[in-house]
């Protein structure tokens, strides 16, 4: 038997309620595409069955695999996965993410052209003002993209300035591995590493990478404050790591933050009115932007309610990345240093 065109592998863990969807999603893209495809599942240590889910959703209509492995994050899973991949092109998609019916049929034709790299223009949807600000933080971080969304391809030149990420990310294997090889987090637990920014940025300085409304899938974000908080504090753990360097524009406001994060901890234990003060302000400025970037009035009200939630969960995150890359770095001191 042949190997397969594509091999889509999905890291999976504590899934189980979004893969059916996610798979049959991508079963109709594949049946729309004419490629020949795989799926390797990667469940990584889910209590909630995610892998027999997936095995269960594909079986049948989609050759897949599903391999085990201890909880070790996202970043090992992915990497389980495409060293287990057959085919020379690998399509990375996370559980929650929906490919859009005719993404793959887009992606064929610009693979025949020998455009073989690509990011995934992500349309999120959700009930909820906590699912209408992830889609919002989006897409005014990313307003040269998304105020025009067209089909392009950027550098490394221009990395900063559109949309990427590997929730939905197409790439020949061999480079998908040299990028996972090159990696290389400051975080002693790569499971809250960022897995996004290093790897696409190191992929971005050898080859363009393309970005299409055409080739597009939806995301299913977190709606429940709980959950919202998490992944928010998660973020801002993820986002120290991937841009508390020189090379990231956002590199500026990380530095700017933990001095006055402090300053405003500090003011707010002999003050206890500074706290609302900034959540007010924090509100107000989210909703100036919004209105500013002629957002709906719902969107604008997303922008006012969440934000200081946001701000502050993902404040705390970075706070804590920071405790992480200080026990880091003094691990390596210690064995760097020679024995008495």
């Amino acid at each position: 038997m042949s190997s397969p065109a594509l091999s889509v592998v999905m890291p999976a863990y504590n899934e189980a309620r979004h893969l059916p969807a996610t798979i049959d999603a991508l079963i109709e893209a594949v049946d729309r595409s004419g490629f020949d495809a795989e799926l390797v599942v990667v469940d990584d240590g889910s209590a909630d069955g995610s892998g027999d889910v997936a095995r269960d959703a594909a079986s049948g209509r989609i050759p897949v695999r599903v391999l085990r492995q201890e909880n070790s994050g996202r970043l090992a899973a992915r990497r389980a996965g495409i060293e287990a991949a057959e085919a020379s092109l690998v399509l990375l998609l996370d559980g929650r993410v929906r490919i859009e019916a005719d993404a793959l049929r887009f992606l064929r034709r610009m693979v025949q052209a020998g455009q073989l790299v690509w990011t995934s223009h992500v349309h999120v949807v959700g009930d909820s003002s906590y699912g209408t600000f992830w889609g919002l933080i989006a897409e005014l971080a990313w307003r040269e993209y998304f105020d025009d969304p067209r089909t392009t391809t950027f550098g490394i030149d221009q990395f900063d300035h559109f949309p990427k990420g590997t929730t939905c990310f197409v790439a020949p294997r061999h480079i998908l591995l040299d990028a996972f090889d090159h990696f290389e987090s400051r975080y002693a637990d790569t499971r809250h590493a960022n897995d996004d920014t290093p790897v696409l940025r190191n992929i971005a300085a050898r080859c363009g990478i393309g970005v299409s409304p055409r080739f597009a899938c939806t995301y299913a974000p977190r709606e429940n404050l709980s959950a919202f908080v998490r992944h928010s504090v998660h973020r801002g753990v993820v986002f120290l790591d991937g841009h508390g360097r020189q090379e990231s524009r956002f590199f500026p406001a990380v530095v700017v933050f933990f001095p006055l994060s402090a300053a405003i901890a500090f003011a707010a234990l002999k003050r206890p009115l500074v706290v609302p003060a900034a959540a007010a302000l924090c509100s107000g400025v989210a909703a100036g932007l919004g209105a500013r970037a002629r957002r709906n009035r719902h969107e604008v009200r997303a922008l006012a309610l969440v934000t200081p939630i946001y701000a502050f969960a993902h404040g705390v995150g970075m706070w804590k990345g920071l405790v992480f890359l200080a026990a880091s770095r003094l691990a390596r001191r210690d064995r760097a240093a020679p024995a008495s």
